[in-house]
């Protein structure tokens, strides 16, 4: 694993394991990537409570409880399905915190209105912070999965940190 990567797993863990807090993952274009940084820092079992890999939607709707009508009005890779997925790893975890991505990758799968590189980023927690990002990556399937990776611990980073980074917000 890529060593900024390892880093942020390892910053992340010490932050939610000096709170009491665990984090949950519920993803979809990563592949249960997000799950695999976390679990390569050892002692991560203190923090990390599980992961959700949701490729299709009838996995979102089974595993996360994310509205079906929500998928056909406005498609898996939507801000909208993104936050449904970060609630539904709460609800179906013992976690504080939930990660949740949806996205498309490429090469293919991509349109005019949703190219291949969109991608949503949910952060969840139970005390109610809330917030979705879209971002628009460019490169190749792997470069889009590992930013997407990267700027998902970055912002849980800056979400159960505030007062340490208020100057900081994910890159796009």
């Amino acid at each position: 694993m890529d060593n900024e990567l390892f880093e942020l797993a390892e910053r992340l863990g010490q932050s939610l394991k000096a709170k009491g807090h665990k984090i949950a993952t519920a993803e979809s274009c990563t592949g249960g990537w997000i799950a695999q940084a976390i679990t390569e820092v050892p002692g991560s079992s203190a923090w990390f409570d599980r992961g959700f890999v949701t490729y299709s939607n009838n996995a979102k709707i089974q595993m996360l409880d994310v509205n079906p009508q929500a998928l056909v009005e406005y498609g898996a890779v939507s801000a909208e399905v993104a936050q449904q997925m970060a609630v539904g790893a709460l609800a179906n975890s013992e976690a504080d915190w939930a990660i949740a991505v949806t996205g498309i990758a490429g090469p293919d799968g991509g349109s005019e209105e949703k190219p291949v590189g969109t991608v949503y980023i949910a952060w969840q927690s139970k005390t109610g912070i809330s917030k979705v990002k879209k971002l628009q990556l460019s490169g190749n399937r792997q470069h889009i999965r590992e930013q997407t990776v990267i700027k998902s611990i970055e912002g849980v980073l800056i979400y159960t940190n505030p007062n340490k980074l208020l100057h900081y917000t994910p890159s796009s």
